[in-house]
């Protein structure tokens, strides 16, 4: 009997699951008896939920059938949040799309503030050449904090590009190209190092404010940030005093405390700051399915599935 998959996402997705999640399935050769919307499906018959934090379920307890609860988000603490059963493994989702996604965000902007390409762009017109060169790529060190899909990805694709990059994380990691470092002795030295540092770290109680005012004083005169990760990993106040004082050049900041940021927050009218709107990356419907049919097909055939949430760690 083909497994009940129910997608308890947010509606305006149904319609583009609807397509992706077949044609995966298809494509694996597996058979899944999909459901669109928690009506339309008997909670203890459920197989399998693929969940948006923010969807329709938000209570797991008529699901007495778990195999398995699919995220579909990168970032795990809103499902936490939900309290989901433990004894149902939950799972991280991990996926082309969304790696390859961030992998393009982080190497625009660490490219922009290697380049210091927004001194030309913002500046007013230059009526004498000021000939100031940036230095190559294999002279600047990029330090990226978290080393999991993500920032492993990205620590690859800037090495590769040639920066001297030194990536940190809680265990020990390798990455080719990548000075890997580990474990909170070595947390302050990386960021010490790093004249762009990128915070892809995930939102846990060890990490938040991680980048406090302590650890940003120690920054590189100059350096800039690129948080790409949660908001709830800087303290605020004191990268804005560390932005006004010109001891840092500039912070592009993805992701902050409250979303959408409001309008008269003050990193709206910094000149050393860049925000965008939560767009590092987004989970793909098309890439998104292949993942998740991937995962349940593994499950079917008796093998544990890949990125089960550690609840003791929180991710």
């Amino acid at each position: 009997m083909a497994p009940v998959v129910l997608f308890a996402g947010n509606p305006e997705k149904r319609a583009a699951y609807g397509e992706h999640l077949p044609a995966a399935a298809a494509a694996a050769g597996i058979e899944i008896d999909l459901r669109l919307d928690p009506a339309d499906a008997d909670p203890a018959c459920v197989d399998y939920i693929i969940l948006a934090p923010d969807g329709p379920v938000t209570d797991f307890t008529p699901y007495t059938r778990l195999g398995g609860i699919l995220n579909l988000w990168a970032g795990v603490e809103a499902a936490l949040g939900l309290d989901p059963p433990r004894d149902v493994p939950l799972v991280r989702m991990v996926e082309d799309g969304l790696t390859l996604g961030m992998i393009d965000y982080v190497t625009g902007h660490v490219l922009r503030h290697h380049l210091d390409i927004d001194r030309y762009i913002d500046s007013a017109p230059i009526a004498e050449w000021e000939v100031d060169y940036p230095p190559l790529a294999r002279d600047r060190t990029v330090g990226i904090l978290g080393l999991g899909a993500l920032g492993g990805a990205c620590a690859a694709r800037l090495a590769s590009h040639g920066f001297n990059v030194i990536g940190w994380s809680r265990r020990p990691k390798d990455i080719p190209g990548v000075e890997c470092r580990s474990g909170p002795e070595t947390l302050d030295e990386t960021i010490a190092a790093a004249e762009i540092l990128v915070l892809l770290l995930p939102w846990t109680d060890a990490t938040s404010r991680i980048l406090n005012a302590r650890r940003i004083a120690r920054m590189p005169r100059g350096a800039c940030l690129v948080n790409a990760a949660r908001g709830q990993l800087v303290d605020h106040r004191a990268l804005l005093e560390a932005l006004g004082a010109g001891r840092l050049r500039h912070a592009t900041m993805d992701v902050t405390d409250v979303e959408p940021l409001p309008p008269d927050d003050p990193y709206w009218s910094h000149p050393r700051v860049t925000v965008t709107p939560h767009i590092a990356s987004v989970t793909r419907p098309e890439t998104a399915s292949q993942a998740i049919i991937a995962q349940i097909a593994r499950h079917r055939r008796g093998e544990p599935f890949l990125h089960v949430v550690d609840r003791a760690r929180g991710y």
